[in-house]
């Protein structure tokens, strides 16, 4: 392994290593998304379905953390692959996992001026045009552009603002989800959950139900990757950093079950119908219930609005470092593994990824739910090499130092790459939940062409220095 000195300022402590994991995954899902997954599965159901799916989730989080300490490298997924499977491989990994950021980041962009708008309904103003359906406003306009100039800048500045910026919000979700949890149990009623423990008929039905909520769970996990991205820039033992990845992931599941117990607890199935079909914020509306108050649950949305921020920040890290690791290898134009001279960070790598994310707002929300749907089939895949990776460095290279190193690496290795393998496919298969639509075909065409098209021309530009410093 190459014993080069990191360019990188070893910044980031075990604090910021949680929050920037955890902040990854505890987006936007938590309030919207609540009552889609209690009418699917129920309660207990939901429960279930979040605990199997943060199972899945693990084993993927196990090949991560025994890789990063055994290479903490900035790439991550990058330096894995390559070592596993060499050039060809790296790239596809490395350029799947970066569309997969981009699209968070460009999505998170739109969300938030549309969100903050559930708070302050009067802000639309001056209309602009209409793009998908979705009416763009000058004011939404320059709220988004604003909040993506603020997120870039951060992390611009230095990746330790970053982190502190993170830490805060991520506080903040949590006191939100403290609050809510609270006031459930004083204000719920047991029988709301009774009423409401699984969805379906027969055991065939609520075990159909169950599972297609646990399918669906891994994608509200994706984020504690981007801890690799950034390995370089954490001053963490090594060992520990590994426990450190797998402790987020389950911070994750237990703050989504919490979630999901303190809704069911608080809110009947009709109140949960009736909230789907009106605000369609289930979750801001049981804490509106909990605690008597419409303005408590303007605070919970409050909390969901640090969740997409906190999301954004992490992937925005993590996209970066992506860029810039391709880059220093010669995979991409070196101009991406430019360091600010001041703040050391790759800072054209995240001016490419912020101005995009000032780019997207323009094109309304429809365009972005294709750019997420193909991102998060790219991260499918990635996490699918990264894990085919883990298996075969442990028969290529037996001797490699691992100072976090896993336990049954066969079982383990083979149930992550068969979650996340069945993840992607469920994406190509038709007639599942996740089949993508023609749009996000083009989307995950157009990248796979343009991907060729960087590699064609930076081996033409580079020559024997491709792939060099990987």
């Amino acid at each position: 392994m190459d014993k080069k000195k990191s360019e990188f300022d070893k910044v980031l402590n075990t604090g910021d290593v949680l929050v920037v994991a955890f902040g990854a995954m505890i987006g936007w899902g938590w309030v919207v998304s609540s009552g889609q997954w209690i009418t699917n599965g129920g309660i207990l159901g939901t429960v279930i379905g979040f605990i199997i799916g943060g199972f899945m989730i693990y084993f993927v989080g196990l090949c991560y953390a025994e890789l990063t300490t055994a290479m903490p490298k900035s790439g991550g997924e990058h330096v894995f692959s390559y070592k596993a499977f060499g050039t060809i491989g790296s790239y596809i990994c490395t350029w799947a996992i970066v569309l997969s950021y981009i699209g968070v980041v460009c999505y998170e962009a739109v969300s938030f001026p549309t969100i903050l708008q559930y708070i302050f309904p009067s802000m639309a103003k001056v209309y602009l045009y209409t793009i998908g359906g979705f009416d763009i406003y000058l004011t939404w306009l320059l709220i988004a552009i604003g909040m993506a100039m603020l997120v870039l800048i951060l992390n611009i500045i230095g990746t330790k603002h970053a982190a502190k910026f993170q830490k805060v919000l991520t506080c903040i979700i949590a006191a939100v989800g403290i609050a809510l949890i609270a006031g459930s149990v004083f204000s719920g009623d047991i029988s709301n959950i009774q009423t409401q423990l699984f969805v379906g008929e027969s055991k065939t039905s609520i075990i159909e139900n169950v599972i297609k909520v646990a399918i669906m769970t891994p994608f509200f996990f994706f984020g504690f990757d981007v801890i690799p991205q950034a390995s370089e820039e954490i001053n963490v033992p090594l060992k520990k950093l590994g426990r450190m990845m797998i402790l987020s992931i389950i911070m994750a599941v237990t703050f989504y079950v919490l979630i999901v117990l303190s809704v069911g607890y608080v809110m009947n199935k009709d109140q949960i119908a009736v909230s789907m079909n009106t605000s369609g914020l289930v979750t801001a509306d049981a804490m509106s219930i909990a605690f008597n108050s419409t303005n408590m649950a303007k605070v919970l949305i409050i909390g969901g609005l640090c969740g997409i921020i906190t999301s954004w920040n992490s992937f925005l890290l993590g996209g970066s470092r992506a860029l810039y690791s391709m880059a220093k290898a010669y995979m991409l134009p070196r101009r991406f593994s430019v360091l600010h001279k001041k703040y050391n960070t790759p800072v054209n790598a995240l001016l490419l990824i912020g101005i995009l994310s000032v780019i997207s707002p323009f094109f309304g929300r429809r365009m972005l739910v294709w750019i997420v749907d193909a991102g998060n089939f790219a991260c499918c895949l990635s996490y699918c090499i990264v894990s085919l990776s883990f298996v075969v460095l442990r028969k290529k290279e037996p001797e490699l130092k691992r100072p976090y190193k896993v336990k049954n690496y066969k079982i383990v290795g083979m149930l992550a790459v068969l979650m996340s393998g069945t993840m992607a496919l469920m994406y190509i298969i038709p007639e599942t939940n996740c089949t993508m639509v023609w749009q996000e075909w083009i989307i995950v065409g157009g990248w796979i062409v343009l991907g060729i098209i960087m590699a064609y021309l930076s081996k033409r530009k580079y020559g024997k220095k491709f792939a060099q410093n990987v």
